[in-house]
């Protein structure tokens, strides 16, 4: 009899503790779904970026098939799931669907100090025929020269435009390394309000094709078009071990260049404040990075990876020539100039 009353007494302990984890599990699996991504980063207030993807019942689409890969002479996913977006690997009518009901605006800073503001009207009238078409954008150009900025764009519905003052700086190098700092500031100050995406992007660009709504994710990189065949070994990735942009010689992934990356505002943030305080690192120091603030974008993104990267198709480079028989499309490219001439400072 004593040992049936052990044996009941057991089991409704078991039976206690197994409610007991039951009702942990279940808090901490609403808490996972229902929390979401954090809200509130030092003192900010985030636009929500993540939204399930609703369509249009009468939106006809081709279907996707599993056994017919739609590339297959380059890769289209990363080692750690993240999607690399080519020609051909998504339909423009489902990706716009999705997202432009939500009434999204994207942020886009641009600099244009000295002579490169003769790259604005270019880069803005391209912009408004390729840029995110159909969405909200608020184009934010950190100038020295606010009156060279062109005050007779046409700008679409949704879209403005506002001129951020900024100093000009004695070497050209110094745009570049101020650059996180004052896009970090600008977020602080204002886009976080103002904006659920941003993109950071150079002036001295043209668009040539769509650049939309399929090129956004929480954190977004673009393979720089001159590095993408080779081996990592042979990256531009800065070496020496006293910058804190150094990438070992066995890591890396890609190489991305710093003309457009982008993301929404909270990833971003945290991409340019942590850049920002290595540069201030290495300058405490007496050290600049290879590449400026290229290598230290980087760094970042080699410890940090990307959710979305956009192929060399999203920033290609005018001097290469003909494009390469990959590059089906080149959507957005550096414009071919005399860097020494317009860059005033050695």
């Amino acid at each position: 009899m004593k040992q049936k009353r052990e044996h009941l007494l057991l089991a409704l302990v078991m039976a206690g503790g197994m409610v007991l984890c039951w009702l942990v599990f279940s808090r901490c699996e609403s808490v996972s779904l229902n929390e979401g991504p954090s809200e509130y980063v030092e003192g900010l207030t985030w636009h929500q970026v993540h939204h399930q993807a609703v369509l249009n019942h009468r939106l006809q689409s081709k279907q996707a098939k599993l056994m017919e890969p739609v590339r297959t002479d380059v890769l289209t996913v990363t080692p750690w799931l993240a999607p690399i977006v080519w020609e051909g690997t998504f339909d423009p009518l489902v990706i716009d669907e999705a997202f432009r009901s939500h009434n999204l605006t994207i942020a886009t800073t641009v600099f244009a100090v000295g002579k490169y503001t003769r790259f604005l009207r270019d880069f803005l009238e391209s912009a408004e025929k390729h840029f995110m078409v159909g969405l909200d954008v608020h184009y934010y150009v950190f100038t020295d020269l606010p009156g060279d900025v062109p005050s007779n764009i046409t700008l679409g519905v949704g879209r403005l435009l506002s001129i951020v003052k900024v100093m000009k700086f004695d070497r050209w190098q110094e745009i570049s390394l101020r650059r996180m700092e004052l896009i970090q500031t600008a977020i602080e100050d204002h886009i976080h309000r103002e904006a659920h995406y941003i993109f950071c992007l150079d002036v001295d660009m043209r668009f040539h094709g769509r650049v939309g709504s399929e090129a956004l994710g929480r954190l977004v990189a673009a393979i720089h078009p001159w590095f993408y065949m080779y081996p990592r070994s042979k990256y531009p990735y800065e070496r020496r071990t006293v910058s804190t942009a150094s990438v070992p010689q066995d890591q890396g992934d890609f190489y991305y260049q710093a003309n457009i990356f982008g993301g929404a505002l909270e990833d971003v943030h945290r991409l340019t404040k942590t850049c920002r305080e290595h540069l201030e690192v290495d300058k405490s120091v007496g050290v600049e990075a290879v590449w400026q603030e290229e290598s230290h974008l980087n760094w970042y993104l080699v410890k940090n990876k990307p959710t979305k990267l956009l192929s060399p198709e999203y920033v290609w480079d005018d001097a290469r020539g003909g494009k390469a028989k990959e590059i089906k499309l080149v959507r957005f490219s550096s414009v071919i100039k005399n860097k020494a001439e317009v860059r005033e400072n050695p």
